[in-house]
C-alpha cells in the first residue's frame, strides 16, 4: 500500500504515485521473472507514467503498445523492447510501427497478409529486422463485464481457430492470447488449457508466445507460486519464450488522487461537490462500473454522516457514489480516492473544459512530492480546432 502524505501535495486535484509501493510491484515482478524465466512487459495502455520509466526499466525489458504512439513513447523513454499490437493498421501507421517496434502483433491473418510485403520493401530499404506474431481468440474466457471480454461471441479481437485452418505461419515468429481482465492465476491455468487444446500444432511452429495482460499478480493473495509453474510449464512443453503484459499489476496500489470539497450544497441528498469528475478522471468507474474506496469513508450510512460525492461536469451521472464519514464534510476538506494510478491518467479527458489533475510523484525514502506536470489551458485548447 502507497505510503503518500495528502497534506503534503501542493495542489488537487492531483494524480500521486508512491515511488515504494510501486518498487514492491516491481520487485515481486522481478521475482516472477527470474523463476519462471520469462519477460514482464509494462503496458501502457493501463500506466504510461513515463517520469517513473527509469524505475521501472531497472526491473522490466520493455513495454507492450497498442500503435505508434505508444511505441514511439515506449521506445523514447522507456528504452527496452518494444512489442506493438494493433487491432487493425493503416499504412502510414505500420510503417512508423515498424520503426519503433520489435515484435508487432497482427490481430487477423489478412492484415498479415496485407502488410507482409510492406515490411520486405521496409526491410530492403532500411535492414532493420522485426518479428511478427498473432493475436488468437481461444474463444474462452471468465471476464464477467462484458465491455471488458476480448472473447464474447462475435468479438473483433483475435483469430479463431477455425480461420487458422490452410493458413501458414511462415515469417510469423510469435502468438499473442489476451483473455484475462483483472484474475488470478488459477483462471490463467484454465484458459492455457483451452489455449493448447485448441492452437497446440501452431504453438510448436513459433518461438514465442505472450500470454497478454489481465493477470493480477501484485494482488494480496494471487498464487505467484501457481504463475510461475504455469509459465514453467508451458515453456517448457513447446520450447518457446513466454511474454506477460500486465498494465494493471504493475501499479495496483502504488497510487491515488488527491481531491479537495468545493461545496456542500443543500440539496434532497446531502450533496458534495468535488475538484474532481468522475466522467473526466476516473471514467473506469462509470465504465466497469465500480466504487472507488476513499480514505476514511464508510458505506452510506454506515458512519454519522453521509454524502453523494459529485463531481465539476454538467453530466448528470459524473458521481463517484454515496459515502459515510465521522464529521460533516467541510469545504476545501481534502479526500484520497485510493488505487488511481492505473487506467486513469491514460484515460482522462477534458470534456466541459474541466482541467486535468497535475501528476505527482512521491518519493517514499524522501517523503517528498515532486511535480511531474501541470496542465493548464493550451492543454485544453491545443486539443481543439
Amino acid at each position: 500500500m502507497h505510503d503518500i502524505d495528502p497534506s503534503a501535495i501542493e495542489r488537487t486535484p492531483a494524480f500521486v504515485v508512491s515511488t515504494g509501493a510501486l518498487e514492491k510491484n516491481l520487485e515481486l515482478l522481478s521475482r516472477v521473472q527470474r523463476e519462471a524465466g520469462c519477460k514482464i512487459l509494462l503496458a501502457l495502455k493501463g500506466f504510461s507514467l513515463f517520469a517513473a520509466a527509469p524505475q521501472i526499466r531497472r526491473h522490466l525489458p520493455g513495454v507492450a503498445a497498442s500503435g505508434a504512439y505508444e511505441a514511439r513513447l515506449g521506445r523514447e523513454e522507456f528504452k527496452g523492447e518494444v512489442h506493438t499490437y494493433c487491432a487493425a493498421f493503416g499504412e502510414a501507421d505500420f510503417l512508423e510501427t515498424l520503426e519503433l517496434s520489435d515484435h508487432v502483433i497482427f490481430n487477423s491473418f489478412e492484415q498479415w497478409e496485407r502488410f507482409r510485403p510492406v515490411y520486405e520493401r521496409f526491410h530492403r530499404e532500411t535492414g532493420k529486422t522485426v518479428e511478427f506474431g498473432l493475436r488468437l481468440n481461444p474463444g474462452y474466457s471468465e471476464v464477467e463485464v462484458a465491455l471488458y471480454d476480448p472473447c464474447a461471441p462475435g468479438s473483433r479481437l483475435g483469430i479463431p481457430r477455425a480461420a487458422f485452418d490452410g493458413k501458414s505461419l511462415d515469417g510469423i515468429s510469435g502468438l499473442h492470447f489476451h483473455s484475462l481482465c483483472e484474475q488470478g492465476a488459477d483462471v490463467l491455468e484454465r484458459t492455457l488449457a483451452v489455449v493448447e487444446e485448441k492452437f497446440a500444432p501452431f504453438l510448436r511452429q513459433v518461438r514465442w508466445v505472450n500470454f497478454g495482460g489481465g493477470h493480477h499478480i501484485t494482488r494480496a493473495g494471487y498464487d505467484v507460486d501457481k504463475l510461475i509453474a504455469l509459465v514453467r510449464g508451458f515453456r517448457e512443453r513447446y520450447g518457446v519464450e513466454v511474454y506477460l503484459e500486465p498494465g494493471e499489476a504493475i501499479a495496483l496500489g502504488t497510487g491515488v488522487l488527491v481531491a479537495s470539497v468545493l461545496d456542500v450544497p443543500r440539496t434532497e441528498l446531502p450533496t458534495a461537490i468535488l475538484d474532481t469528475s468522475v466522467t473526466c478522471h476516473m471514467p473506469d468507474c462509470l465504465e466497469m462500473p465500480y466504487r472507488p474506496e476513499i480514505v476514511g469513508a464508510g458505506q452510506a450510512g454506515e458512519k454519522p454522516y453521509t454524502y453523494r460525492l459529485g463531481g465539476l461536469s454538467c453530466l448528470a451521472g459524473d458521481v463517484a457514489g454515496d459515502y459515510s464519514f465521522d464529521a460533516p464534510l467541510e469545504v476545501g476538506q481534502r479526500l484520497v480516492f485510493l488505487d488511481m494510478a492505473h487506467y486513469t491518467m491514460v484515460k482522462t479527458t477534458m470534456f466541459n473544459g474541466v482541467p486535468l489533475p497535475d501528476i505527482v510523484l512521491w518519493d517514499s525514502e524522501a517523503k517528498e512530492a515532486r511535480l511531474v506536470r501541470r496542465f493548464g489551458y493550451e492543454d485544453y485548447r491545443n486539443r481543439l480546432s
